[in-house]
């Protein structure tokens, strides 16, 4: 099975990057150390410490999949890269409300770097999909 692309800017990929590094070399040996703090304090049956971070051991292990995934199938994108002849991803539209005449104008982008208050929405949310048609 083909993996799907994760589009992303060059920003967008930095991120993810830093993000990576930082759970891999900081979260998890913090998580592992007090793992073995909770382990050292005897009975693992009855204690919430030991059975609250292998907890968060398996979240954040999935976490760092789901990146390193991403990070696999990155597809970087740029502007110079996009057509802007019609709609698609990282080009601007303006958007006018008929009922008080307000205009918008929000960049198209990947889902993952979406921000409304940035003007920037996601090719996968809904107007995001009635825009690409």
């Amino acid at each position: 099975m083909k993996e799907k692309a994760y589009y992303c800017t060059k920003e967008g990929f930095e991120i993810l990057k830093q993000e990576l590094i930082r759970l891999e070399q900081q979260e998890l040996p913090a998580l592992s150390q007090r793992i073995g703090e909770a382990k050292a304090k005897g009975d693992l049956k009855e204690n919430s410490e030991y059975t609250a971070a292998k907890h968060e051991m398996v979240l954040l292990k999935a976490r760092i999949e789901h990146l390193k995934e991403q990070f696999m199938n990155a597809v970087v994108i740029s502007k110079d890269d996009i057509d802007t002849s019609s709609v698609s991803i990282l080009t601007r539209v303006k958007l006018k409300n008929e009922a008080n005449g307000k205009e918008v104008v929000y960049e198209l982008v990947p889902s993952q770097e979406a921000n409304i208050r940035g003007g920037k929405i996601s090719i996968d949310s809904p107007i995001g999909k009635g825009l690409l048609g």
